[in-house]
């Protein structure tokens, strides 16, 4: 696994979790084999939309991207406190009480249910073809 105590700024989603978020030019603007602006205004569209896709991304990531990471990471924090300090107590407890109520359950069966069944299945045994 690798040391999570350093920031790796070269591939910032090294588990593709944001893929689907890829957006290019290309992707949004095309002009159809017919259909053809001006070349300079192709290239000034093209130029255009990269820069205010860029410095809107990485004004908006200085002005909260900060503030967010903190309460993402509060988040995470109240999850992993609620799940080690309530929901798995909860859970080993109903375990346990759980395994109480199967074993009364199956002994009611076996002492109620599993006569009839045996009477049944002697009584119907008895048939032959």
């Amino acid at each position: 696994m690798a040391d999570k105590s350093e920031v790796d700024l070269i591939n910032r989603d090294p588990n593709n979790i944001n893929d689907h978020l890829s957006c290019h030019f290309e992707d949004v603007l095309a002009e159809p084999e017919s259909t053809h602006s001006i070349d300079c205004v192709w290239k000034l569209s093209f130029t255009c939309f990269n820069f205010w896709k860029n410095i809107c991304y990485k004004i908006q990531t200085i002005l909260c991207g900060i503030c967010i990471a903190a309460e993402w990471g509060c988040e995470f924090a109240y999850i992993s406190f609620v799940h080690i300090w309530c929901f798995t107590p909860f859970f080993k407890a109903l375990d346990i009480n759980c395994g109480c109520a199967k074993k009364m359950y199956g002994m009611c069966v076996r002492c109620c249910v599993e006569p009839c069944c045996e009477a049944c299945g002697l009584l119907f045994s008895a048939f032959k073809k």
